[in-house]
């Protein structure tokens, strides 16, 4: 990287970190039951709701609880079932339509990342109607409050009921646009571990590494808080705990219900300290072949934290001994080889591959234009790399493939 953008890059992060004790965070009030959902949508005198969902959750009947309670309540419900796995502009655009067709007041999003997202994306639309989305994409550039939204999640793993982003894919140019705004903060999120025992073995593994992606990269970013830290090293070491069990088994309600509280802990940290390489890099992945965002980012969390190399092995050592994954005698170096091996052992054990089969060797230059793009300045990651050194991320992954 240049000299100019480096001395920028960092500037940003001394700035960042100087506003860390002013920034209006929050976290959402946690509910705990869809009962409560009726409840607080009279609180706020609400009487039409939009549910923004996919058509596999609605299918297998998730959703029909709510449905029935709104309906036998008075509360008219709209429902958008259209949400992609990587919601996009069109999505947004179609839902924002039924949205004021139906003179909805507030939004429920019901399902994993991509729905919330996605209803997200129609508060951003819907109070900055003539900005185009990618003219949003960065730092606090909404600045207005969106309808109340209420978050139901359905997985344990982006943490998004807490967040204040939302990441959504241009339906043209498959770039993804990342927005980050404290308006964008839910104001309810409904905890019921119950909804996630019926999930697939495959999307329990990539949505728990997604939690455990999500506390890592807070724990090693340079704008790190106190609160941060600790919220970090409680999600790592339930994730720990707690994943490969929920994978084993899927009626297992005590660690389904450590992992819903791993995946908020890592959002809530991610709010404070931001993410790395890992999802700069992981975006263009999942915009560009429909990857799973956790699968991506569970393959590539190691690699980049070996990438990073010197610079993350005290954060990476103190992160092994907080969770108790060895003990304090053991030597820094020793303490993050242990760390970084014991996320490919789950890797590994949950059959989540080394490499991105759907990865083209042609599409790595661009790739890692829009990493860069999305990364810099706003990202506090432990070392700063330009679009050349980020393609060799993109090869860590793509090694072993024969695309030629």
């Amino acid at each position: 990287m240049n000299i100019g953008k480096k001395l920028f890059c960092l500037a940003n992060q001394a700035f960042i970190r100087s506003l860390m004790p002013i920034l209006p965070y929050r976290e959402p009030k946690i509910l705990c039951s869809i009962d409560s959902v009726v409840q607080a949508l009279r609180k706020h005198s609400i009487q039409r709701v939009m549910l923004v969902t996919d058509k596999g959750i609605r299918g297998c009947g998730l959703t029909k609880e709510l449905e029935h309670l709104l309906a036998e309540n008075g509360i008219v419900c709209t429902v958008y079932d259209e949400t992609q796995a990587n919601p996009t502009t069109a999505n947004v655009d179609d839902a924002k339509a039924l949205y004021l067709q139906n003179c909805c007041e507030a939004l429920i999003s019901f399902g994993g990342g991509s729905s919330m997202d996605c209803a997200k994306g129609v508060g951003v639309r819907l109070v900055r109607p003539n900005t185009p989305m990618n003219k949003l994409e960065g730092l606090i550039k909404v600045g207005k409050d969106i309808p109340l939204l209420i978050a139901i999640p359905t997985t344990s793993g982006t943490g998004s009921e807490a967040t204040l982003s939302a990441v959504i894919t241009d339906a043209g140019t498959h770039h993804k646009y990342a927005i980050n705004d404290f308006h964008l903060y839910p104001k309810y999120a409904v905890h019921i571990p119950e909804i996630t025992t019926g999930l697939p073995k495959h999307i329990t593994a990539h949505t728990g590494m997604d939690a455990l992606t999500h506390s890592v990269e807070s724990y090693i970013s340079k704008t790190r808080t106190p609160d941060s830290i600790a919220q970090a090293e409680e999600s790592v070491k339930l994730v720990f705990e707690n994943l490969e069990k929920a994978y084993a088994d899927g009626s297992n309600l005590e660690a389904r219900k450590n992992m819903m509280r791993a995946s908020y802990l890592g959002g809530v940290a991610l709010c404070k300290s931001f993410v790395g390489y890992v999802h700069a890099v992981s975006h263009p992945i999942t915009a560009h072949y429909g990857v799973p965002h956790g699968l991506a980012n569970a393959i590539l969390l190691p690699k980049v934290l070996r990438a990073y190399g010197d610079c993350v092995i005290t954060p990476l050592a103190e992160l092994a001994k907080a969770v108790g994954l060895v003990d304090a005698n053991t030597g820094a170096r020793e303490a993050a080889e242990r760390i970084i091996c014991h996320i490919e052992g789950m890797n590994q054990r949950m059959g989540i591959p080394a490499t991105i089969k759907e990865l083209r060797k042609e599409d790595i230059p661009e790739m890692a234009r829009h990493a860069d793009k999305e990364s810099h300045p706003i990202y506090p990651v432990p070392v700063l790399w330009d679009a050349k050194e980020l393609e060799k991320l993109y090869y860590l992954v793509y090694e072993g493939n024969d695309h030629e």
